[in-house]
């Protein structure tokens, strides 16, 4: 290679790893995106097409006032492909923002392969590419189901452990199998008919459905497995272990909604969500699940109105593998024992699509940049993103775990503010921070 072929290599296909491609494009680099599908597929993916959407169609709130929404925000407002996306493939979902999967995943498909900057390899990249000063950047972008192979390359170079824990899968249900004699539409708190169908429980109902549920037979852990799962996206079957009332307090939870057939609140209501615009396909809201195939079909077809349902998907576990971020990364993302390389999405110890991919974003901002002959650039702490960086590079690393985007991980506000306020404190602090940062990112 010649000073010419300076090129940019992303490792991963998801969404991490295409809005890297897509801000490193932008930035005028040439870059090669490696992506294993069709040829290798992991556990839990199925779709050929880049950046699919496994876990949920859900990018949760919108609302700037809260930390994931403003999120997103800063995100649209530095370019970001995904965001795009979800713009233009969204399906009802109240104040959340949700996408048709497939649409999704085409539109960004699309986008990056007519992208004249960005080359797109189908092959699978089991280790990590040897060091060339001055020529290449490697972005590491394999997401929560690094293979052993890669897993094994980056903590050659580490020296360390990785840790793991387990996602768990909701269900898909075919609209057409559900009862609406039954099933209820609408969001709670909110008047009208809503974007959610509803299966609502009497309390007999749901003691009935928690004693099967208890008692389900669950896909085994392998002799590797050690069963350590993110406490935001815990196994339905696992929630109850702690206890009956854990369901109805959680995804059950029935306030803010009204049966109207009896014009009272249920005792219990399981939620479900589009999939897509023509409603063909609905989510079991916080229902993901370890239980064998047989018993998800046996079990949740006691949920009222679900009695015939039919499963586009049933629900299952994955591995997620993430590094110490605080012990190995700089917070522009590159490895401490080797700058060429950065880390990007769940592997850096983010959880959650949207972080994953505000990772991303930076990396590929980064990756650019350190191609170019420039610095790389830290967004500020007061922002949503520069308060990810933070959690990542400056915790504790005998206590640091995987996490979303949340307030908690903000700089403090100087004044106290009342609570039903902060939301929209910290919105106008981050979005005035990330404006001045954007200014001095772009003249430097």
């Amino acid at each position: 290679m010649n000073a010419t072929d300076k090129r940019l290599i992303i490792i991963g296909g998801g969404l991490a790893g295409t809005e890297a491609a897509w801000q490193a494009a932008r930035l005028g680099c040439q870059v090669t995106l490696h992506e294993m599908k069709p040829l290798v597929f992991s556990p839990a993916h199925h779709s050929q097409l880049l950046a699919e959407l496994v876990c949920s169609n859900s990018l949760r709130s919108d609302a700037i006032t809260s930390a994931v929404g403003l999120l997103k925000q800063e995100m649209r407002n530095l370019g970001s492909l995904i965001m795009e996306s979800a713009e233009e493939t969204k399906v009802p979902a109240g104040k959340a923002l949700a996408v048709d999967r497939e649409k999704f995943a085409e539109f960004i498909t699309k986008k990056i392969e007519g992208n004249e900057n960005i080359n797109i390899i189908r092959d699978e990249v089991r280790e990590l590419p040897a060091p060339m000063p001055g020529l290449c950047i490697t972005i590491l972008a394999t997401g929560p189901l690094t293979s052993e192979s890669m897993a094994d390359s980056l903590g050659k170079l580490t020296g360390k452990d990785h840790l793991a824990f387990y996602d768990a899968i909701a269900p898909i249900v075919e609209a057409e199998s559900l009862d609406r004699d039954i099933i209820f539409q609408a969001s709670r708190y909110e008047e009208g008919p809503g974007d959610y169908l509803n299966c609502p429980m009497d309390k007999e109902q749901y003691e009935n459905f928690i004693t099967e549920l208890a008692k389900a037979q669950k896909v085994p852990l392998k002799s590797f497995e050690k069963q350590k799962y993110f406490e935001g996206c815990l196994p339905i079957e696992i929630m109850l272990e702690r206890g009956p009332e854990t369901l109805r307090f959680g995804p059950m939870k029935p306030v803010g909604l009204i049966d109207p057939r009896t014009g009272q609140k249920a005792h219990a209501v399981v939620q479900l969500r589009k999939e897509n615009n023509e409603g063909t396909l609905y989510n079991m809201v916080g229902f993901q699940t370890k239980l064998t195939y047989g018993e998800q079909k046996r079990v949740f077809r006691m949920i009222p109105g679900m009695e015939q349902a039919e499963f586009s998907r049933l629900g299952s576990i994955h591995r997620n593998t993430f590094v110490c971020g605080p012990e190995l990364l700089l917070p522009s993302l590159q490895l401490k024992k080797r700058p060429d390389l950065l880390l990007a999405g769940q592997i850096t110890g983010v959880e959650g699509y949207v972080e994953s991919t505000a990772i991303g974003l930076l990396a590929g901002i980064n990756g650019a940049r350190l191609l170019q002959g420039k610095n790389p650039v830290v967004p500020p702490p007061e922002t949503a993103l520069g308060s990810l960086i933070t959690h990542l590079t400056a915790g504790d690393p005998k206590r640091f775990q995987p996490s979303n985007i949340n307030f908690g991980l903000f700089p403090n506000l100087k004044q106290r503010v009342p609570k039903r306020f902060r939301g929209e404190k910290y919105a106008e602090r981050s979005l005035q921070a990330l404006t001045k940062w954007q200014t001095e990112m772009n003249q430097s």
